[in-house]
């Protein structure tokens, strides 16, 4: 079943796909071709590091035993009716019971529990514990005793912890300390019994796995079930004092089951788990599709209360998960749909989408919506208009969207039809909006519609529009078809199908950039990191030093402390001239009068000189010298910085340079590593990327040496991390195609 109760990604990707630790060739599962998972067990990759000494695998906790374990214990059991321990041990003995496991109650108080026999303490457990249960207000006491038990995981309810501010933040730590100390792993505090749901055995084909870090959101998505699409796994991660998102993310990207991951995350615990786990279901061609709130920063200041994590800037999680081909939705209805279609749906065959109605209004409306999405409504060829039009009348318009007048889907004519357009090699994907039940026509047209998606590999949607939704031909024949995908709205519709192509698009071509990541400091890092001032802020000079050990280009410039050396140095430089002065705590110059252009005369430069020393003076601003330096007057004008983000570490930004950065701020986010297809593509992803391809009879600019550039200042994060607080080049002026680009201006700052 692809229905639903309601209603980007694209990169530049090389065409070789690396093959992750332990991966295998494709093969097929329930009908559709599924990749094969790597093994779920500790130490599934080899250790690998990066030059800051970060890994570049993910590990793969081995959760199998947390999901279905042998041997359960329950913390502070009880039968006592009215007490809330009591629904919460039923519920755990139910489970217990549905997965095979024996549950082993413990409370000093209690001799029996629900007619079980009760132990006094986690010592006196009968044999070894996969899973203890813990019901007791303050959890760290347990732990110890857990650790000498070798018991493997452990769940923790209770709340009062970083969710209620820096008392509790510092009670999380504690525990966090003790769980890495005992070597179990630990859910919670702060979670629910998300994870010991009943679950639908019934169900085939791919799952849903589903991680929320608050238990409530994930209703929505948990119950596809009762519309036929299978879940298989819960994870409600809480606080994450140990277990986190990223743990359940790449588990969940090796299970053969798992068809897509749907997530629901408030906060990151850590921004390279999250990168590194993401990359793992890249490799392994599992979609993820999530809900991230905080892009509004009242959203950041809820998230942050409810979970005590850190939220980190919006646009760095953005980059982070389009990079890594995470799919972000906004709403929790877009979640469950998206999620549904890409753990269902086979591969495309072609990304054309065609629109097929039985009113000429409503697919007109349809495919506007689709088109300003970036679907692709390809012109039907006149063969296969012709073709139609034996069925349709000649006036209707049948070359996308395919308009039938509505007679035809009564009678034979209506499989007819949909054959046709299936049979089109650049249609990959079907879609018809029903919008609202007319039996006569309606039945006739979902009957077929299901029958035409038995027999083809394209995908079939349906949008059913009526705000009813109990009529058989959506209750029984479209939410009863395992091969249809069936939605409540236009939006929801066209938000999956995009994530849907996006996403395979991705993959198909997926390179981790975790491959290519430097291993060792390269000869430029020995150089920059002699020029590093800790605590201080590099003068532009000094930092367009750093620039040239990165081999960034700079324009040719002297330092000087002298009129007279500033004549001899513009003479060598070549007229016309830009003086600077230079100074370790000179951030806008242009503003305090310290920039001279278009100087061409040695006279120009004597004066400039006093002029720019004289003002220094007088705003008391300490000077290293003056710049005398080559005047670049035509280009593209951009600015290329790094910033450090408090969860994904240094990021990578470019954009619009010179004053339209602080007017349009046209800027993107990068979060290393990244290639050169990345790079290319957020370039592609500006607003005024048209600039770089030349406008008004402007040529076009050299494009790749300012992606060249782009890397090499992303090398230079990478290697300089926590030493480079900020790194700011602008403007970079990307010179016409084939003369390079330069960095007339710089800013770094050391932490």
């Amino acid at each position: 079943m692809l229905g639903s109760t309601h209603g980007t990604l694209t990169t530049h990707s090389r065409p070789a796909r690396v093959v992750a630790c332990g991966e295998q060739p494709p093969h097929t599962v329930h009908g559709m071709s599924e990749p094969h998972r790597d093994g779920g067990g500790q130490g599934a990759c080899p250790v690998d590091r990066d030059v800051s000494g970060r890994p570049l695998h993910a590990p793969v906790p081995d959760l199998d035993r947390f999901f279905r374990p042998e041997s359960v214990a329950v913390i502070g059991a009880s039968d006592s009716e009215g007490r809330p321990h009591t629904g919460i041990t039923r519920q755990l003995m139910a489970w217990a019971e549905r997965v095979g496991a024996r549950l082993h109650p413990v409370n000093p108080g209690r001799t029996q529990v629900f007619g079980q026999p009760c132990h006094a303490s986690v010592a006196d457990l009968p044999e070894p514990v996969d899973l203890a249960v813990l019901l007791v207000g303050d959890p760290l006491p347990v732990i110890e005793q857990l650790a000498e038990a070798k018991v493997k995981f452990a769940v923790a309810f209770a709340s009062g912890f970083a969710e209620t501010g820096e008392r509790g933040a510092a009670a999380q730590e504690r525990l966090a300390e003790a769980v890495a100390r005992s070597g179990l792993r630990l859910l919670g505090p702060n979670t629910n019994l998300n994870a010991f749901e009943k679950f639908r055995t019934d169900l085939d084909g791919p799952a849903i796995a589903l991680i929320t870090q608050s238990g409530h959101q994930g209703r929505p998505v948990f119950s596809l079930q009762e519309l036929g699409i299978r879940l298989s796994h819960w994870a409600p991660t809480g606080n994450e004092a140990d277990l986190e998102t990223a743990d359940f993310l790449s588990y969940f990207a090796t299970r053969p089951e798992v068809g897509a991951i749907a997530a629901y995350v408030e906060g990151l615990k850590d921004g390279r788990s999250f990168l590194l786990a993401a990359d793992r279901a890249a490799r392994n061609k599992v979609p993820v599709v999530a809900v991230k709130v905080g892009r509004t920063e009242t959203g950041a200041r809820t998230a942050a209360s409810h979970t005590g994590k850190l939220t980190g800037a919006d646009e760095v999680v953005d980059a982070a998960m389009r990079q890594f081909g995470v799919i972000r939705v906004d709403g929790l209805d877009e979640l469950q749909d998206t999620a549904a279609l890409l753990a269902r749906a086979r591969k495309p065959t072609a990304e054309g989408v065609a629109v097929y109605s039985i009113s000429g209004g409503t697919g007109a409306h349809f495919s506007d919506l689709a088109t300003a999405a970036g679907l692709r409504l390809p012109t039907l060829g006149p063969a296969k208009q012709a073709e139609l039009h034996q069925w349709i009348p000649e006036y209707l318009h049948v070359a996308n969207p395919v308009d039938n007048g509505g007679h035809p889907v009564g009678d034979w004519r209506g499989r007819k039809i949909l054959d046709a357009i299936l049979a089109d090699p650049a249609i990959g994907v079907l879609i018809c909006p029903i919008t609202g039940p007319f039996p006569p026509m309606s039945d006739k047209l979902a009957q077929d519609l299901v029958d035409a998606a038995e027999q083809t590999d394209k995908l079939v949607c349906v949008v059913w529009g009526s705000p009813v939704g109990t009529e058989d031909a959506y209750r029984r024949t479209l939410l009863g078809s395992s091969r249809v995908a069936t939605f409540r709205t236009f939006a929801n519709c066209i938000t999956a199908v995009r994530a849907y192509l996006d996403h395979h698009r991705f993959v198909d071509g997926y390179r981790s950039p975790f491959d290519d990541a430097p291993r060792v400091l390269s000869p430029s890092a020995r150089k920059a990191q002699a020029l590093m001032r800790p605590g201080q802020q590099l003068s532009e000079h000094a930092a367009k030093q750093l620039l040239r050990a990165y081999g960034i280009r700079v324009p040719r410039e002297q330092l000087v402390t002298s009129a007279a050396a500033a004549v001899r140095a513009a003479s060598l430089v070549g007229y016309p001239v830009v003086m600077k002065a230079s100074g370790p705590q000179l951030a806008h110059k242009t503003e305090l009068g310290l920039v001279k252009v278009q100087l061409t005369s040695a006279s120009q430069v004597r004066d400039a000189y006093r002029e720019l020393t004289d003002i220094a003076r007088y705003e008391d601003v300490p000077l290293d010298g003056v710049l005398v330096c080559q005047m670049i007057e035509r280009g593209v004008e951009m600015v290329v910085g790094v910033t450090q983000d408090s969860l994904f570490g240094p990021t990578v930004t470019v954009g619009l340079g010179g004053v339209l950065v602080e007017v349009l701020r046209d800027v993107v986010v990068g979060v290393p590593p990244f290639g050169e297809d990345q790079a290319r593509a957020m370039l592609d992803e500006l607003r005024g990327r048209a600039l770089l391809d030349g406008v008004r009879g402007a040529p076009p600019a050299d494009l790749d040496a300012l992606v060249e550039t782009v890397l090499r200042v992303q090398r230079m994060a990478l290697e300089l991390g926590d030493d480079l607080a900020e790194l700011d080049i602008n403007p970079l002026v990307v010179l016409p195609r084939g003369q390079g680009a330069v960095a007339l201006d710089a800013l770094a700052v050391c932490p």
